[in-house]
């Protein structure tokens, strides 16, 4: 048993040749596919120069501009083609001409071989997770999309609106959820042939080939209907930065690309001569292999994105538009807000009260009651713990707080399932001091003993809350000092970020910690992830937190986890 490999082609032919050879070398079976956009000659050139390997084919072609059928119908006609001309092949794993290998192949094929039923494909309910950015999310799949986006973009854009003004609706076939995911996937036979040879295809390619961006649905919503075994996330790394372009991996990126253990990247640069020199790197003998880590990369690009330029204020139109926030104070003094850290740490609230000489409460706008500090159910002034009275004006009940213990720091907890009317009151406010940790909220999820199904929805329900906080957060007009980390990159290294948000409460000790907070026990966390992936719901706010523990060096537990773990 071995796999192949559909290689979908555009440009830079010269790297997809050397892609080509590497999969060929380790016998892997390659259908290749070559836009109908390229001329002739150029695609001609490209077949004579891999016309010496012999287990490689080409399908019929198929126009494959973006966001069209086409790049799902041309996927279809090779992946058929793959499974007639080679019966041997288990796993059909979809590439492009951008792609490599980082990993020796052979490591690859014996990671499928040990697991010979598993479809690896990310598949997301649109329902569940915010997946799309400044896209169309649900409508993608509710209206139809005859014309190109990038080609015709005029036309694009007034077709969907008149199709909003008019209430358009297309019908969804029974059978299906529409799902989300990356266009990169790597499907057994079974599955494969099932979604190919599926009775109800023909009406399911006519719903689809008016879907806007297809190749990023059709695959990943069928193989809901005939997976026996499915990991909802994809073999390729393959990032995108905050605008939802994808990120291009250059020479500088050799060792991030070395040290996340996947089996393949990309886009790589065409010209990175150093990139493809050095991949697929040749392993020392009796080395394990580990399993992927992007969450290497992820925690790059994250930094990267600090670096960026924040949107000036300024730029927006004064003539049109009232100036709506100014620098004015809302509160009395300056106050710290924690999101995530009482789920990560035990007694988090108790341990920052000895580190700092603050006045630290729990989630002063939980859905029961205000948590006081120390269990009061009433704090200066006499503001009560009471929900309904809070909750009548909760941005006086902050501003009676703050100013009726001013001259004592304030903190307090902060969580998807609190109220969130105060968002926009403390992202404005100078005074604010706000710490995220995206995602830390499906631990008391994991802790749970509650039905998997429930938690899974409860899952669904805070991503989407603290997605929408954290847009907030990363408002314009927010005025407040906030930092913010995955709970994957936090939990890698804890102490730094800990340190900073004590110097920032300004009351820490100049000989440093002389305690640290217990960590939860995450043994059996990334399981859990993987599972709510599976499930279709991708926890992307958590960060890539590894499926198994990654084993580390000596030196590097030192180094990376100088902390107390449960």
């Amino acid at each position: 048993m071995t796999f192949g490999v559909v290689m979908l082609v555009h440009t830079a032919f010269d790297r997809a040749e050397q892609a080509a050879r590497h999969w060929s070398a380790f016998g892997c079976p390659i259908v290749v596919h070559v836009d109908r956009c390229v001329d002739r000659k150029t695609r001609d050139a490209f077949a004579r120069a891999v016309s010496d390997l012999p287990n490689l084919s080409f399908s019929r072609r198929y126009r494959s501009e973006w966001g069209t059928w086409g790049i799902v119908a041309a996927t279809q006609y090779a992946a058929e083609q793959m499974l007639a001309r080679h019966p041997e092949v288990n796993h059909v794993f979809l590439a492009s001409g951008a792609c490599l290998p980082l990993r020796p192949v052979s490591e690859l094929a014996a990671y499928l071989a040990a697991r010979p039923e598993t479809d690896f494909i990310e598949s997301v309910t649109t329902a569940d997770v915010p997946w799309t950015v400044g896209g169309l999310q649900e409508e993608r799949f509710t209206l139809r999309f005859p014309f190109p986006w990038k080609r015709r973009r005029a036309l694009f854009d007034r077709y969907v609106a008149l199709q909003r003004r008019l209430g358009v609706k297309r019908k969804i076939p029974n059978g299906i959820v529409p799902h989300m995911g990356s266009q990169w996937w790597c499907l057994t036979r079974r599955t494969l042939s099932a979604i190919l040879r599926d009775p109800s295809r023909a009406r399911y390619d006519r719903y689809f080939r008016r879907v806007w961006v297809p190749d990023e649905s059709y695959f990943q919503t069928l193989v809901r209907r005939h997976a026996i075994q499915l990991e909802s996330r994809s073999l390729t790394l393959s990032k995108f930065d905050r605008r939802g372009r994808p990120h291009v991996f250059y020479d500088d990126h050799l060792p991030l690309l070395r040290r996340s253990e996947c089996f393949v990247a990309r886009k790589i640069w065409r010209h990175s001569d150093q990139l493809y020199a050095a991949f697929p790197i040749h392993r020392p003998t009796g080395q394990v292999a580990r399993e992927p880590n992007p969450g290497q990369i992820d925690r790059a690009l994250a930094k990267a994105v600090e670096t960026q330029a924040p949107i000036n204020p300024a730029l927006h139109m004064r003539s049109r538009y009232l100036w709506h926030s100014d620098d004015t104070q809302m509160t009395a003094a300056p106050y710290s807000v924690f999101q995530g850290f009482s789920d990560l740490f035990e007694n988090f609230e108790a341990w920052l009260t000895r580190a700092t000489e603050a006045r630290v409460h729990g989630h002063l706008f939980a859905p029961d009651r205000a948590h006081f500090t120390s269990g009061q159910t009433s704090s200066d002034g006499a503001l009560s713990d009471s929900a309904t009275l809070r909750d009548y004006n909760p941005h006086a009940f902050l501003q009676n707080l703050i100013w009726n213990t001013r001259g004592q720091h304030q903190c307090f907890q902060f969580g998807p399932a609190d109220n969130q009317s105060i968002n926009w009151q403390v992202a404005k406010d100078p005074n604010a001091r706000i710490s995220v940790i995206t995602g830390a909220w499906a631990i008391p999820l994991f802790q749970s003993a509650d039905d998997f199904g429930t938690l899974r929805k409860r899952a669904a329900r805070f991503q989407k809350i603290e997605s929408e906080h954290l847009k907030v957060l990363g408002s314009s007009w927010t005025k407040a000092r906030i930092r913010i980390w995955t709970l994957a990159d936090f939990v890698a290294t804890p102490m730094e970020p800990l340190l900073t948000i004590l110097n920032d409460i300004g009351s820490t000790s100049p000989r440093g910690l002389s305690e640290v907070p217990r960590m939860a026990d995450l043994d059996g966390f990334g399981a859990f992830l993987q599972k709510l992936k599976n499930e279709g719901m991708h926890p992307y706010l958590v960060g890539d937190f590894p499926v198994e523990p990654m084993p580390l060096e000596e030196d590097d537990a030192r180094r990376e986890r100088p902390y107390l773990v449960g």
